[in-house]
């Protein structure tokens, strides 16, 4: 029994041997960027001063892990914290629903080539950077008289009758970071449930038309269904990211007046950790982002499993 189970596995990779050979670089790559740093963690419990070797620090334990939870330093990092969670959950709710309703609104288009127009359009601000991301949103989020045609479009529909400061305003921030994230990847994020429409087997769809249903009937008991474990698997993956509310973003756009709402876990760590010189209090950072969103994605994965939807082990 088991020499045919050992003679099964050498006839797999043997047949799998040109997708094996094509991963290794790949594996590679992730050993060296993604394991191999991980010896860095060890500044975490140190008392880490630039100059000495790594293993020539002072130790101090758990010092860092508490200095970062407690105290006035623990009171902003948990405002960080939630202000991550608002924007990323914010995200990716939005992100999750308008792109399936874009995949859908896309899949019904049967003109080829506006289709891909429309589609060109949607990709094209995915390749632009964050930098010109947020000087875009800077300018439509400004004045009327300096470009900011947001203000502009709303007073003109009488919604508001002077400009809003939204960039000055607390309350604003989650919306225009969620809103950026939006506007850049929208498009970008509908790749993939397109590809999943794609391998509906179209006999459904003619089954349908006999049976007299509609265009809306079609999507709601044929399309959404056989995209769904596609919607459940990339949903598990982006919850492993939901400490990860970008970067650019909350730093190019977040000011002092909005401080409260905008900083995030990265603003944080390049604040008081890389600029202050406390690279011990950023590494801890790092270690909690990685740790919770494990956790996670481990749990919402567990979940899944259980409600007997698609998972990823």
């Amino acid at each position: 029994m088991n020499h045919k189970r050992k003679k099964s596995v050498r006839a797999t990779i043997c047949s799998q041997k040109a997708l094996l050979i094509m991963s290794v670089p790949l594996l590679l790559y992730q050993i060296l960027f993604r394991y191999v740093p991980i010896y860095g963690w060890s500044i975490a419990f140190q008392d880490y001063k630039p100059g000495r070797g790594l293993w020539d620090q002072k130790w101090v334990g758990f010092s860092n892990f508490k200095k970062l939870f407690t105290g006035v330093m623990g009171e902003r990092f948990t405002r960080d914290i939630v202000n991550t969670l608002g924007q990323s959950i914010l995200t990716l709710l939005l992100g999750t629903i308008l792109a399936i309703l874009l995949s859908l609104m896309l899949n019904e288009v049967k003109n080829v080539a506006f289709k891909r127009v429309i589609q060109n359009i949607t990709y094209m601000p995915h390749f632009l950077s964050w930098i010109i991301v947020a000087g875009i949103v800077s300018v439509a989020l400004s004045e009327p008289s300096a470009g900011g045609f947001i203000n502009s479009i709303l007073m003109a529909l009488h919604i508001i009758d002077q400009p809003i400061q939204f960039l000055a305003k607390p309350g604003y921030f989650w919306g225009i970071a969620a809103g950026s994230n939006l506007w850049k990847e929208l498009g970008w994020n509908t790749i993939l449930y397109m590809a999943a429409m794609t391998a509906i087997d179209p006999t459904l769809y003619e089954a349908a038309d006999m049976d007299g249903a509609g265009r809306y009937r079609k999507i709601w008991n044929i399309t959404l269904p056989s995209i769904r474990p596609t919607i459940v698997i990339l949903l598990i993956m982006s919850t492993g990211y939901i400490l990860e509310a970008g970067f650019e973003i909350p730093y190019f756009l977040g000011n002092g007046l909005v401080v409260e709402k905008s900083e995030t876990i990265d603003v944080f760590v390049m604040r008081y950790g890389y600029q202050m010189g406390n690279y011990s209090l950023a590494v801890v950072a790092g270690i909690f982002k990685t740790i919770v969103g494990i956790g996670i994605v481990g749990l919402v994965n567990y979940i899944a499993g259980r409600l007997g939807e698609e998972t990823l082990v």
